[in-house]
Protein backbone atom coordinates (compact mmCIF):
# COMPACT_ATOMS: atom_id res chain seq x y z
CA UNK A 1 0.00 0.00 0.00
CA UNK A 2 1.36 3.41 -0.96
CA UNK A 3 1.86 5.89 1.91
CA UNK A 4 -0.82 8.46 2.68
CA UNK A 5 0.16 11.78 1.14
CA UNK A 6 -0.08 14.60 3.69
CA UNK A 7 1.23 18.15 4.02
CA UNK A 8 1.32 21.29 6.09
CA UNK A 9 0.53 24.56 4.31
CA UNK A 10 1.73 27.90 5.62
CA UNK A 11 3.64 31.06 4.75
CA UNK A 12 6.41 30.79 5.81
CA UNK A 13 6.55 27.11 6.62
CA UNK A 14 10.14 25.93 6.07
CA UNK A 15 10.83 25.57 9.80
CA UNK A 16 7.59 23.79 10.63
CA UNK A 17 7.90 20.93 13.09
CA UNK A 18 4.81 19.22 11.69
CA UNK A 19 6.69 16.88 9.30
CA UNK A 20 8.90 15.72 12.17
CA UNK A 21 5.97 15.26 14.55
CA UNK A 22 3.89 13.27 12.09
CA UNK A 23 6.87 11.14 11.10
CA UNK A 24 7.24 10.20 14.78
CA UNK A 25 3.54 9.40 15.04
CA UNK A 26 3.73 7.27 11.89
CA UNK A 27 6.70 5.31 13.20
CA UNK A 28 4.92 4.77 16.51
CA UNK A 29 1.70 3.49 14.92
CA UNK A 30 3.18 1.66 11.94
CA UNK A 31 1.21 3.80 9.47
CA UNK A 32 2.99 4.73 6.24
CA UNK A 33 2.84 8.42 5.36
CA UNK A 34 4.60 10.91 3.10
CA UNK A 35 4.36 14.34 4.75
CA UNK A 36 5.75 17.56 3.25
CA UNK A 37 5.77 21.27 3.99
CA UNK A 38 4.26 23.46 1.26
CA UNK A 39 4.81 27.21 1.31
CA UNK A 40 1.78 29.01 -0.11
CA UNK A 41 1.12 32.72 0.09
CA UNK A 42 -2.53 33.58 0.79
CA UNK A 43 -3.28 34.48 -2.84
CA UNK A 44 -1.78 31.18 -4.03
CA UNK A 45 -3.22 28.88 -1.36
CA UNK A 46 -6.37 27.77 -3.22
CA UNK A 47 -4.38 26.72 -6.29
CA UNK A 48 -1.70 25.01 -4.20
CA UNK A 49 -4.31 23.05 -2.28
CA UNK A 50 -6.07 22.01 -5.49
CA UNK A 51 -2.77 20.84 -6.99
CA UNK A 52 -2.03 18.86 -3.83
CA UNK A 53 -5.41 17.13 -4.07
CA UNK A 54 -4.86 16.33 -7.77
CA UNK A 55 -1.51 14.77 -6.87
CA UNK A 56 -3.20 12.44 -4.39
CA UNK A 57 -3.17 14.48 -1.19
CA UNK A 58 -5.48 13.03 1.44
CA UNK A 59 -4.96 15.32 4.41
CA UNK A 60 -3.37 18.61 5.34
CA UNK A 61 -2.51 20.79 8.27
CA UNK A 62 -2.91 24.54 7.83
CA UNK A 63 -0.93 27.13 9.74
CA UNK A 64 -0.49 30.91 9.69
CA UNK A 65 -1.70 32.89 7.84
CA UNK A 66 -4.05 30.50 6.03
CA UNK A 67 -6.47 29.14 8.65
CA UNK A 68 -9.35 31.45 7.88
CA UNK A 69 -8.88 30.94 4.14
CA UNK A 70 -8.95 27.17 4.69
CA UNK A 71 -12.35 27.56 6.34
CA UNK A 72 -13.69 29.01 3.12
CA UNK A 73 -12.09 26.35 0.93
CA UNK A 74 -13.59 23.42 2.86
CA UNK A 75 -16.82 22.10 1.38
CA UNK A 76 -17.95 20.75 4.76
CA UNK A 77 -16.76 21.63 8.25
CA UNK A 78 -17.03 20.37 11.81
CA UNK A 79 -19.10 22.33 14.28
CA UNK A 80 -15.97 23.48 16.12
CA UNK A 81 -14.38 24.70 12.88
CA UNK A 82 -17.50 26.63 11.96
CA UNK A 83 -17.70 28.19 15.41
CA UNK A 84 -14.05 29.19 15.16
CA UNK A 85 -14.31 30.44 11.59
CA UNK A 86 -10.90 28.86 11.03
CA UNK A 87 -9.62 25.46 9.87
CA UNK A 88 -6.25 23.92 10.72
CA UNK A 89 -6.94 20.36 9.51
CA UNK A 90 -8.27 19.24 6.14
CA UNK A 91 -9.45 15.71 5.34
CA UNK A 92 -10.08 14.64 1.76
CA UNK A 93 -13.56 13.16 1.40
CA UNK A 94 -14.30 12.08 -2.17
CA UNK A 95 -13.70 15.10 -4.38
CA UNK A 96 -13.88 17.69 -1.61
CA UNK A 97 -12.17 18.84 1.57
CA UNK A 98 -13.68 18.51 5.03
CA UNK A 99 -12.37 21.10 7.48
CA UNK A 100 -11.82 20.74 11.20
CA UNK A 101 -9.97 22.66 13.89
CA UNK A 102 -7.89 20.76 16.43
CA UNK A 103 -6.11 23.77 17.94
CA UNK A 104 -8.50 24.26 20.84
CA UNK A 105 -8.61 20.59 21.79
CA UNK A 106 -4.82 20.49 21.62
CA UNK A 107 -4.43 23.53 23.86
CA UNK A 108 -6.89 22.34 26.49
CA UNK A 109 -5.35 18.87 26.57
CA UNK A 110 -1.86 20.33 27.02
CA UNK A 111 -2.90 22.75 29.77
CA UNK A 112 -5.06 20.34 31.75
CA UNK A 113 -3.25 17.03 31.32
CA UNK A 114 0.40 17.98 30.84
CA UNK A 115 0.51 21.10 33.01
CA UNK A 116 -2.24 20.20 35.48
CA UNK A 117 -4.21 23.44 35.16
CA UNK A 118 -7.86 23.53 36.15
CA UNK A 119 -9.41 25.95 33.69
CA UNK A 120 -12.83 25.97 35.29
CA UNK A 121 -13.95 29.33 36.56
CA UNK A 122 -10.89 31.23 35.33
CA UNK A 123 -11.40 34.83 34.27
CA UNK A 124 -9.50 34.83 30.99
CA UNK A 125 -7.92 37.25 28.53
CA UNK A 126 -7.29 36.35 24.89
CA UNK A 127 -4.84 38.66 23.12
CA UNK A 128 -5.39 38.37 19.38
CA UNK A 129 -8.36 37.68 17.12
CA UNK A 130 -6.87 35.95 14.08
CA UNK A 131 -6.91 32.30 13.05
CA UNK A 132 -4.98 31.08 16.09
CA UNK A 133 -7.27 32.90 18.52
CA UNK A 134 -10.36 31.69 16.70
CA UNK A 135 -9.14 28.11 16.96
CA UNK A 136 -8.74 28.09 20.74
CA UNK A 137 -11.50 30.40 21.98
CA UNK A 138 -14.41 27.93 21.65
CA UNK A 139 -12.47 25.18 23.43
CA UNK A 140 -11.56 27.49 26.32
CA UNK A 141 -15.24 28.32 26.78
CA UNK A 142 -16.17 24.64 26.65
CA UNK A 143 -13.44 23.88 29.23
CA UNK A 144 -15.34 26.02 31.72
CA UNK A 145 -13.60 29.38 31.94
CA UNK A 146 -15.91 31.92 33.56
CA UNK A 147 -15.40 34.85 31.17
CA UNK A 148 -13.35 35.56 28.06
CA UNK A 149 -12.14 39.07 27.28
CA UNK A 150 -10.86 39.46 23.71
CA UNK A 151 -8.45 42.24 22.70
CA UNK A 152 -6.74 42.86 19.38
CA UNK A 153 -5.05 45.68 17.51
CA UNK A 154 -7.93 45.77 14.99
CA UNK A 155 -11.24 46.51 16.70
CA UNK A 156 -13.33 45.03 13.89
CA UNK A 157 -11.63 41.64 14.26
CA UNK A 158 -12.16 41.73 18.03
CA UNK A 159 -15.85 42.37 17.50
CA UNK A 160 -16.14 39.72 14.78
CA UNK A 161 -14.61 36.99 16.92
CA UNK A 162 -16.67 37.92 19.96
CA UNK A 163 -19.87 37.86 17.90
CA UNK A 164 -18.95 34.53 16.28
CA UNK A 165 -18.57 32.85 19.67
CA UNK A 166 -22.23 33.55 20.38
CA UNK A 167 -22.00 33.94 24.15
CA UNK A 168 -22.41 37.66 24.91
CA UNK A 169 -22.84 36.93 28.60
CA UNK A 170 -19.35 35.40 28.83
CA UNK A 171 -17.41 36.91 25.92
CA UNK A 172 -16.46 40.58 26.07
CA UNK A 173 -14.71 42.50 23.27
CA UNK A 174 -12.31 45.14 24.51
CA UNK A 175 -9.65 47.31 22.92
CA UNK A 176 -5.94 47.68 23.56
CA UNK A 177 -6.29 51.09 25.16
CA UNK A 178 -8.63 49.55 27.75
CA UNK A 179 -6.19 46.90 28.99
CA UNK A 180 -5.23 48.90 32.07
CA UNK A 181 -8.88 49.05 33.15
CA UNK A 182 -9.70 45.34 33.01
CA UNK A 183 -8.24 44.14 36.32
CA UNK A 184 -6.63 40.78 37.00
CA UNK A 185 -6.96 37.59 34.99
CA UNK A 186 -6.33 34.00 35.98
CA UNK A 187 -5.50 33.00 32.40
CA UNK A 188 -3.82 35.16 29.76
CA UNK A 189 -3.42 33.65 26.29
CA UNK A 190 -1.22 35.36 23.71
CA UNK A 191 -2.52 34.38 20.27
CA UNK A 192 -0.71 37.11 18.34
CA UNK A 193 2.31 36.61 16.13
CA UNK A 194 4.05 39.72 17.45
CA UNK A 195 6.80 37.69 19.09
CA UNK A 196 8.04 36.43 15.73
CA UNK A 197 9.78 39.74 15.25
CA UNK A 198 11.12 39.82 18.80
CA UNK A 199 8.48 42.37 19.83
CA UNK A 200 5.40 42.17 21.99
CA UNK A 201 2.26 44.15 22.69
CA UNK A 202 2.59 46.40 25.70
CA UNK A 203 0.67 44.67 28.50
CA UNK A 204 0.20 46.26 31.95
CA UNK A 205 1.28 44.60 35.19
CA UNK A 206 -2.26 45.06 36.50
CA UNK A 207 -3.43 42.06 34.45
CA UNK A 208 -1.52 39.63 36.68
CA UNK A 209 -2.95 38.11 39.86
CA UNK A 210 -1.69 35.52 42.34
CA UNK A 211 -2.69 32.49 40.22
CA UNK A 212 -2.32 33.85 36.71
CA UNK A 213 -1.25 31.36 34.06
CA UNK A 214 0.28 32.96 30.97
CA UNK A 215 0.18 30.91 27.77
CA UNK A 216 1.74 31.74 24.42
CA UNK A 217 0.42 29.82 21.43
CA UNK A 218 3.84 30.22 19.80
CA UNK A 219 6.94 28.28 20.82
CA UNK A 220 10.69 28.63 20.48
CA UNK A 221 12.10 32.07 19.84
CA UNK A 222 8.68 33.55 19.01
CA UNK A 223 7.41 32.86 22.53
CA UNK A 224 10.36 34.47 24.33
CA UNK A 225 9.08 38.08 24.63
CA UNK A 226 5.67 37.20 26.08
CA UNK A 227 6.97 34.54 28.45
CA UNK A 228 9.71 36.90 29.65
CA UNK A 229 6.99 39.47 30.40
CA UNK A 230 4.98 36.80 32.25
CA UNK A 231 7.89 35.73 34.45
CA UNK A 232 8.97 39.31 35.15
CA UNK A 233 5.48 40.20 36.32
CA UNK A 234 4.99 37.23 38.60
CA UNK A 235 2.71 34.90 36.65
CA UNK A 236 2.43 31.56 38.45
CA UNK A 237 2.71 29.63 35.18
CA UNK A 238 4.44 30.59 31.92
CA UNK A 239 3.72 28.05 29.18
CA UNK A 240 4.66 28.07 25.51
CA UNK A 241 2.76 26.50 22.63
CA UNK A 242 4.97 23.47 21.99
CA UNK A 243 2.73 21.07 23.90
CA UNK A 244 -0.33 22.43 22.14
CA UNK A 245 1.41 21.91 18.78
CA UNK A 246 2.06 18.25 19.54
CA UNK A 247 -1.45 17.67 20.91
CA UNK A 248 -3.26 19.32 18.00
CA UNK A 249 -1.09 17.27 15.63
CA UNK A 250 -2.17 14.09 17.40
CA UNK A 251 -5.81 15.13 16.98
CA UNK A 252 -5.20 15.70 13.26
CA UNK A 253 -3.45 12.33 12.94
CA UNK A 254 -6.49 10.68 14.52
CA UNK A 255 -8.83 12.36 12.03
CA UNK A 256 -6.78 11.03 9.12
CA UNK A 257 -5.98 7.53 10.40
CA UNK A 258 -8.51 6.67 13.10
CA UNK A 259 -5.91 6.22 15.85
CA UNK A 260 -4.59 8.80 18.30
CA UNK A 261 -0.83 8.44 18.90
CA UNK A 262 0.91 8.88 22.23
CA UNK A 263 2.37 12.36 22.56
CA UNK A 264 4.61 12.61 25.62
CA UNK A 265 7.78 11.12 24.12
CA UNK A 266 7.42 13.32 21.03
CA UNK A 267 6.90 16.40 23.20
CA UNK A 268 9.91 15.63 25.37
CA UNK A 269 12.15 15.10 22.34
CA UNK A 270 11.18 18.49 20.93
CA UNK A 271 11.34 20.25 24.29
CA UNK A 272 14.93 19.11 24.75
CA UNK A 273 15.79 21.20 21.70
CA UNK A 274 13.44 24.09 22.47
CA UNK A 275 16.20 26.70 22.53
CA UNK A 276 16.86 25.93 18.87
CA UNK A 277 13.28 26.01 17.64
CA UNK A 278 12.02 28.63 15.24
CA UNK A 279 8.25 28.95 15.34
CA UNK A 280 6.51 28.22 12.03
CA UNK A 281 3.25 26.52 13.04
Amino acid sequence: MSPARLAVFGHPVAHSLSPRIHAAFAAQTGIAIAYEAIDAAPDAFADALAAFATAGGTGANVTLPLKELAHGLASTRSARADRAGAVNTLVRQGDAWHGDNTDGAGLVRDLTERHGLDLRGRRSLLVGAGGAARGVAPALLEAGISELYVVNRTASRTDALSDALGEPGRVHPRYLEQLGELGEFELIVNATSAGRGGAMLSLPRSLVGVRTAAVDLSYGEASVPFLAWARAHGCRDAIDGLGMLVEQAAESFALWHGVRPETQAVFEALQSQSALLVNAD
